[in-house]
């Protein structure tokens, strides 16, 4: 089951977090929901499932509740909420009830691995699910593998890095994302009536950020957005990198760097509110560039900027637009809908089902696939059944693990773009609900 694969040197620029000491803080389960009442009898309606019982099934994960990502960890704790509320109510998983259990890593690596091995030999979970963020992702899938356990995981796209064959990710860019965003953005770029003829490239040297804006340490020769932009004729003006969390970006410094270098368009790979820090220093100084890009932002804080945001571009895997809530019909609809009740139930600030929430229902999605064409909790026969049938899931069709690919994904990922105030898909032209604007 196991397929032991040095990362090397990618994994030497995976982000180490020292936020603080372990976290250890439970969230609540979900409590199984009780199911609809059957139709009385000679009803054409189709009876309710039988309710879930016997001894629960417990997953386990930690998840970053507190620290540095706490803005988009809480939409993943959400979202999966919310799945295991809907999952006991159509009878739960192997016909027994669904808990989930949580442990807050408070944003921090140096957590991770310590609260997995926690999760698997003392609390003796049944399955595991993944954290947020790659350098945790990873630190968790290095104890997935040692004890044998399967882990789906939401949102690292670090493909070289992620070599476990029983790790299934959630959230594809393919094998080369290093590659694939890029291309995209630049292609977008070139459908504009001015597209830009400078790019800047400012990047969070941990993880899958400095990946993309860099390549594989380990490869000179590797693509990455540096290149890949020059290769286009885009004239690279600045490269400037940053550390990641406990580091303390000069974001003061940066953005002077950013207004002398004048940029056409800002290409910021980064995470959570970085992007927000960096625009309100750009602001101090009366800058703003024509057209900025975030890779993996929390959402909400930078609509929270108004005006100095629009315009804004982005990633994104599933964005609830009208015309494509009308395109996936009422499932679809109800997930987004109930998801945005929770969320302003639990007052926060940003309530849209989006990208993030989509990679975590994906990665419920993918467990219970596995467990279900499994039949039982054997953690090789899931991982078997996952390579040998894939996994339905809602938002991006029927998916297909190949170890050779490290399980990775033809990639549905498109672009999206703050537009009078919210985010609204721009790119591909077969995933848009709106066209893209430029400067």
């Amino acid at each position: 089951m196991q397929r032991h694969s040095t990362l090397g040197a990618i994994l030497a620029v995976v982000l180490v977090l020292t936020l603080g000491a372990c976290g250890t803080t439970p969230t609540p389960s979900a409590e199984p929901s009780e199911p609809p009442q059957s139709e009385a009898p000679g009803s054409d309606a189709p009876e309710s499932p039988a309710a879930p019982s016997g001894e629960p099934i417990v997953v386990g994960s930690t998840l970053s509740l507190t620290g540095a990502f706490a803005a988009t960890g809480v939409i993943h704790q959400i979202a999966g909420e919310q799945f295991v509320e809907q999952l006991n109510a159509s009878g739960g998983l192997l016909g027994r009830p669904v808990e989930w259990m949580v442990l807050d890593d408070e944003s921090d690596q140096a957590n991770v691995a310590t609260l997995y091995e926690r999760l698997i030999t003392q609390e003796e979970v049944d399955l595991i699910i993944g954290p947020y963020a790659t350098p945790n992702i990873i630190s968790a899938m290095a104890v997935a593998e040692r004890n044998g356990f399967v882990m789906p995981q939401h949102t690292a796209v670090l493909a070289p890095a992620m070599a476990y064959d029983c790790q299934f990710p959630a959230w594809s860019i393919g094998f080369t994302p290093n590659e694939f965003v890029p291309n995209q953005l630049f292609d977008a770029f070139e459908s504009l009536d001015n597209p830009p003829s400078s790019v800047a490239i400012v990047t969070n040297q941990g993880g899958s950020t400095d990946f993309i804006s860099h390549g594989s340490p380990d490869d000179d020769d590797d693509p990455s957005a540096v290149t890949i932009a020059e290769e286009r004729g885009l004239d690279v003006v600045a490269d400037i990198s940053y550390p990641p969390p406990p580091g303390t970006p000069d974001w003061a410094a940066i953005a002077a760097q950013l207004r002398d270098a004048n940029p056409d368009a800002i290409m910021m790979n980064s995470l959570g509110v970085e992007s927000v820090a960096l625009i309100e220093a750009m602001e101090q100084l009366g800058y703003q560039p024509p057209l900025m890009f975030s890779l993996f932002p929390a959402p909400g804080p930078l609509l929270g900027l108004g005006d100095l945001s629009e315009g804004h571009l982005s990633v994104s895997m599933f964005e609830p637009n009208e015309p494509v809530l009308e395109a996936r019909g009422d499932e679809v609809r109800e997930i987004v809908e109930t998801f945005q009740a929770s969320a302003e139930a639990a007052d926060v600030p940003y309530t849209v089902f989006e990208t993030q929430a989509t990679g975590s229902w994906t990665a419920w999605e993918i467990l219970v696939a596995g467990v279900e064409a499994a039949g039982d909790l054997d953690q090789q026969a899931i991982c078997d059944a996952l390579h040998e049938s894939g996994a339905a899931t809602t938002f991006h069709g029927q998916l297909s693990f190949d170890p050779e690919q490290n399980n990775f994904w033809e990639t549905t990922q498109g672009i999206k773009q703050i537009q009078d105030g919210d985010w609204v898909m721009v790119w591909p032209a077969d995933q848009a609900a709106a066209e893209l604007q430029g400067p």
